[in-house]
This record gives C-alpha cells, structure tokens and sequence, in this order.
C-alpha cells in the first residue's frame, strides 16, 4: 500500500499516479486507486487508469474510522492501493495538520512517495526533502519521484543529492514534456467522462512515464507497508425497501461518490441510469441528479425538453428527487452564461447565473433547520461545495439548511424544498451522512411508480 504525494500543489501527482496505475495494470496487476479529499475530477481519470471505481478518503467528511474502514474494504483482494494525495504533504483543513495527506497516511499506515517538482534545483532539492523527512517524522517518507527534469546532467546531480543526503531512493525522473499534460477547467482537470479522447489520453500517460519510472522499486517500497490494519466494519446502511432510482450518469452529472450509490442499493434501491442530453424519464420511484458541469452542455440540455418535461410534471405528481450543485441548477427555471439564458426544467423558482469566479469552494458544515422529506431538524451535515454560480433569491425558496461553515446559496443557507425535492450546493458523502440512502429510498418506496399516469407526447 502507498501514498503518492508532493511537496506542494501543481507538481503533477494525478498525472504521475495515472502512469504508475496505468503501467502497473498493464503488467496484469489489480490496482485500487484512492483520492485524499472530496474531490471528483482526479478520482475519475484514476479509475479510468485502474478499471476501478476510485475510492476518496477524506476525515473531515467520512472521520478517521470512517476513512480506515473504506480503505480496508475497498484494497481487499487487489495487488496495490494506491493514495494520491492532495496540496502539499502537510496541509490540510486545520492548522494543526489533522486532515493532511500525512495525518491520513499515518492513520492507515501507509509509506510515501515524495514528489518534488525539481524545475530550477539541484542540491537544493535534498534539502527540501529532508525537511519534510523531519516535519513529522512519524510520516514514512520511503522514497522520491523527480519532476521536470532537464537532462541527464540534471537528473545525475538531483539523485546524488537525495540519495546521499536523505536515504531515501529516487524512483522516478521525469523529463519536461507538455504533452503529458490534461486540459484543465476552473480548479483542476477536466472530468474523465467529458473528454472524447479520455481513453487514448491514460495509455499516452502510461506509455510516456513507464520508461521514467521505476516500477519494481515502487512496488518493493508499496510491499514493505505491511499488511492492513483492522478497522471496524462500517456499514452503509440496511435493506429498508424496494425502489428504482433514476440516476442521472453522463457527460453534464458525472460527480458521484461510489459509496452513494453503493449504500442506494444496499438498502434496496434499484439504480436505472439516464442520459440527460438523449433520455426521457422512465418509470421510476425516485431521482439522483449529481453534480458536473452543465454550464457547457446548455444547449444539449435545453434541446432535450422531453426530459424537462417529463422531470417537472413527475415533481409536481410527487416524485422524490434529490440533487446536488449541478443537478440544483439543472432543476431551476433557467440557466445564464456568457450572455445566454438557456431554459432548464423550472421547478425551482430561481435563475442561475455562472460566474467567473467560485462562489462557494470548501467544506460545509450545515444544520438541518426547517422540516423536508428526508433529514430530521438539528441533524449536523458535513459536506462539500465548489460552484461558480449564484442563485437568484425570492421569498418563494424554501431552505432545509442553516449554513454554519461554507457559503451554500446565499452564505446562510442550502437545501431548497420543493414538495419531495431536496436539492442543495452541499454535496455529501454517504460514509459521512449513513441515514441519507436509507431516508432516500424509503421516500421512494412510499410513492411508487407516479409516472404511471404520465403522458408522453413528444
């Protein structure tokens, strides 16, 4: 087991763990990728690299028995679990460090690998390694992978240098080459499944690293991590009923946490997936819309009115529907970007309007403060948020949330209610709130089949 990190942001972790998932799978083994974090974007192109479903490890939403436990389950009959970190080794969500890339590869166990962007260094850069071997020296730092590297010259100084002085090995160089590069939007990379050439992009990363990568002394270092601490099993809920889900699963709502939809079907949940640029609504029982980045996809979403349609007259009968950022978005009566409004399904009475800017980036933290069909009031949310939209406010928006940490819709409060509709920036995870599956599908379960009265005309 092991830990992919670096010394700071933008020093290439997500496209390093690619080519080392990439490689590694080619030679036959099972890898099982994770992201320390709530991030969505980077998890995507890692299961992309493995064939595997990337697990996020994140204590502020999940805690610290949750995060043991999800790795445990999730690295069970696989030859490597492999963690790419996230911002600098030892910077997390508070200042004391708990939540950082160290604190979670201390709490399981696991060695690291230092990535040091080594542009501009040579010598240099040992000490900067050092420094880190000794910040916290209970973090097992067991070896270094070299970004940006100029040339042999360069690549002999910078591992005389580490290897002498830190005792650690160098088991990557990687050369300066932009064509290692993915296109990137906002505050990272563009999803996996938005890209057409997706694919080809994993095999030319995997292809380009492994000459550069010292593959046999990685996985010797991942070895000596020993075997799995025991956590208690935590479950993601029990069977409370039958329903079929929608869930919405394309190129526009793609950002879903595998334990969601896990824990929809573990407590009875039949998941039906829908295409939002090329569906229309099926016989369902409920609705999941998650989260992604409809701002450009506006007019395939527009286009297909069927969907809106069928979307808004299924609320109106009663259908439960959950949403999340994108999916809120997609549920107001219009969205407006770059001087164009675009008409979404008009359920919410509110316009979307998307900014250059983020408007809310972070954790949440949200008390549950009027009645709504799924969390009971009082009940402490602990979620994320990233959108660069607002929502006009009216009087006719009813909130679930009363914003203690993060921004939500107006810096006070999340979760708009409409009769069975819950839909809010706050997206969660379901190791952190294990009750939300559960409320969900038994909502469903109470008022099956509504669509069955539906008309369909085109």
């Amino acid at each position: 087991m092991l830990m992919i990190a670096s010394a700071q942001g933008r020093s290439g972790k997500t496209t390093i763990c690619i080519g080392i998932c990439a490689s590694l799978r080619r030679r036959g083994l099972a890898i099982q990728a994770f992201k320390k974090g709530p991030d969505y974007i980077d998890a995507s192109w890692l299961s992309a690299a493995t064939g595997r479903n990337c697990r996020n490890l994140d204590i502020f939403l999940m805690g610290e028995e949750g995060a043991r436990a999800s790795f445990q389950r999730a690295c069970r009959d696989v030859d490597l679990g492999l963690i790419e970190g996230a911002m600098g080794l030892y910077d997390g969500v508070y200042s004391s460090g708990r939540g950082s890339s160290a604190h979670l590869a201390r709490l399981i166990h696991v060695p690291v690998i230092l990535i040091v962007n080594a542009a501009r260094m040579t010598r240099s850069a040992a000490a900067m390694v050092i420094g880190y071997q000794h910040f916290e020296p209970e973090t097992a730092i067991v070896g270094v992978i070299l970004n940006n590297v100029a040339g042999k010259r360069h690549e002999d100084k910078l591992t005389s240098a580490i290897e002498s002085s830190c005792g650690i090995p160098v088991l990557g160089l990687i050369p300066r080459d932009h064509d290692l590069n993915i296109a990137e939007r906002h505050l990272g990379l563009i999803p996996f499944p938005e890209s057409e050439e997706a694919e080809p992009i994993v095999e030319r990363i995997g292809g380009k690293l492994e000459p550069y990568l010292d593959l046999d002394g990685i996985l010797a270092v991942a070895r000596r991590s020993g075997p799995l601490l025991r956590a208690r099993p935590m479950g993601l809920g029990s069977r409370i009923g039958s329903a079929r889900i929608g869930v919405m699963l394309d190129r526009v709502f793609n950002f879903y946490y595998p334990e969601n939809l896990e824990a929809l079907s573990g407590v009875g949940a039949e998941l039906i997936f829908i295409d939002s640029l090329k569906d229309r609504l099926p016989e369902i029982d409920g609705l999941y819309i998650g989260g992604g980045f409809p701002e450009f996809f506006l007019e395939e979403l527009e286009v297909n009115r069927g969907l809106r349609r069928d979307i808004a007259e299924a609320v109106e009968k009663g259908l439960p529907v959950y949403a999340e950022c994108a999916g809120l978005m997609y549920l107001c009566r219009g969205i407006r970007w770059q001087d164009r409004r675009h008409e979404m399904v008009g359920i919410i009475p509110a316009e979307v309007e998307i900014c250059e800017r983020p408007q809310g980036h972070g954790y949440v933290v949200a008390q549950v403060s009027a009645e709504n069909p799924l969390f009971p009031i009082g009940f402490v949310i602990r979620g994320h948020e990233f959108h660069h939209s607002n929502l006009s406010l009216s009087d006719e928006l009813t909130y679930a949330y009363r914003i203690r940490r993060g921004r939500g819709i107006d810096g006070t409060a999340d979760g708009v209610i409409y009769k069975n509709v819950f839909a809010a920036y706050t997206h969660v995870h379901a190791l952190g709130v294990p009750n939300w599956a559960e409320a969900f599908v038994s909502l469903a379960s109470r008022g099956r089949k509504v669509l069955k009265s539906l008309g369909r005309s085109g």
